[in-house]
């Protein structure tokens, strides 16, 4: 059976603070069959997630506004509004927004499954008001404690 179409007007959709960024669910994979999901990813300066490795999933982005700084396989590469990038799975990345203004993002994940990680680790934004904090040795905790679940593993400085 085909899922009905997903419509979602720009003050809806569920907000998730994961670990100081601010994650509003465009598509789930509740809502594509499985076959992706879709964020609109804001991330202040500072924000951005540590090293790691998809083992499910490519991760596409697509910058909106600002300046990313994104690492692969250890090598940056900074990169403004307009520039597509995807890391196919199994790719070392991560991304952090190193000015001092914040950053959208356009991110997907296919297969869909990565949102609901971000449901379990983060927290849910109810009031248009809330805004994400930076991420508190317990919220790091979970992250690292979660992710091997879903696949991904986190590779912390040593």
């Amino acid at each position: 059976m085909m899922h009905p179409a997903t419509i979602r007007p720009a003050t809806e959709g569920t907000r998730v603070a994961v670990v100081g960024d601010l994650y509003r669910y465009l598509a789930t994979g509740d809502e594509t069959d499985g076959k992706y999901a879709m964020m609109d990813a804001l991330i202040p300066p500072g924000g951005g997630p540590p090293p790691h490795v998809h083992q499910r999933e490519e991760e596409a982005f697509f910058v909106l506004e600002g300046e990313i700084t994104f690492r692969l396989d250890g090598q940056p590469i900074v990169v403004g509004p307009g520039t597509f990038l995807n890391m196919p799975i199994g790719s070392v990345h991560s991304f952090k927004n190193e000015s001092d203004q914040p950053a959208r993002m356009l991110i997907t994940v296919a297969p869909a499954g990565l949102e609901k990680m971000f449901l379990e680790v983060g927290k849910v934004l109810t009031s248009p008001d809330e805004q994400p904090q930076p991420p508190t040795e317990q919220e790091i905790h979970k992250l690292l404690e979660v992710a091997p679940m879903y696949g991904v593993e986190i590779r912390l400085p040593h």
